[in-house]
């Protein structure tokens, strides 16, 4: 396809994508952002595009691209990489996509101090790295029962120069953790299996499920945190997970019956529970 002017080019480049692309309020945004990927720029680097870039060839990895999303793959999964908090977190198939509500509980965990911290499901590792990367001071361990998203974890923590700070190990859950810790989090799965089928088709089919759901209620994983953390946490040390909207009251039930103090449901930006804290007393 040829084009006369640079404008052009990019309004029918750009046509081309909403005529595929999922309808909402990313459409232009991820049409941007791939058009971006596919001329190897970032997004905001889009006006040093020239009208001679766009050649057959680059019409074709775009297409390609689009095509990728069209049919449902994430943005994050196709340019290979989710920006989270303050950093760049490498994501494949292999780990649950960093969700930007899942910042509130980067945001709670920083109100207190912390030297040792455990992040069990650590997956990219987007929780525990960023709390190191925020603590220049502070060690982590990361468990993850599974061997590829830790490879995953373990090429971002390189990347944000916290290699010699993460420890990151496969367990099931607390199997495999040693040591003392001041501060537990975790983003378990916690969707239940008869709400699976209601998830898009962005997060059926790209996010491992074992990240997703526990077969069950969607509640089991907070059980097992409620009652085997406070083995892992010292005295006055502190557990915060990410849960469900309608999750809050069980799972604080839950950490209260295993005798946490300060037991606290949070919400989010939306004003949706999102997060609960205890304290071990």
């Amino acid at each position: 396809m040829s084009y006369s002017s640079l404008s052009e080019a990019m309004a029918k480049t750009l046509a081309r994508a909403r005529a595929v692309l999922p309808e909402g309020p990313d459409q232009i945004l991820d049409a941007r952002m791939l058009l971006a990927h596919a001329a190897g720029l970032t997004r905001d680097k889009l006006h040093r595009l020239e009208l001679a870039d766009f050649t057959p060839e680059f019409d074709a990895r775009y297409d390609a691209l689009i095509a990728r999303r069209a049919r449902g793959e994430p943005v994050s999964k196709i340019l290979g990489y989710r920006d989270f908090w303050s950093y760049r977190f490498h994501v494949t198939p292999d780990v649950l996509d960093p969700r930007p509500e899942t910042e509130c509980l980067i945001a709670l965990a920083l109100k207190a101090p912390f030297s040792q911290v455990l992040d069990l499901g650590t997956g990219s590792g987007a929780i525990l790295l960023t709390l190191l990367a925020e603590r220049p001071g502070a060690k982590g361990t990361g468990a993850d029962l599974s061997p590829a998203a830790l490879q995953v974890a373990a090429k971002n923590a390189e990347a944000l120069g916290v290699a010699e700070r993460a420890d990151l190990i496969v367990s099931d859950w607390f199997s495999q953790v040693e040591g003392q810790f001041d501060l537990i989090v975790s983003n378990p799965p916690y969707i239940a299996i008869e709400e699976m089928s209601e998830l898009s088709r962005d997060v059926l089919g790209f996010d491992p499920r074992m990240a997703l759901t526990d077969e069950g209620d969607g509640l089991s994983v907070y059980r097992l945190l409620a009652a085997q953390s406070g083995a892992w946490l010292r005295p006055g040390g502190r557990i915060i997970v990410e849960i469900g909207p309608s999750q809050g009251a069980a799972v604080r039930e839950f950490f209260e019956a295993a005798g946490f103090a300060q037991v606290q449901v949070h919400p989010d930006l939306d004003g949706r529970e999102r997060n609960v804290s205890a304290i071990k007393g």
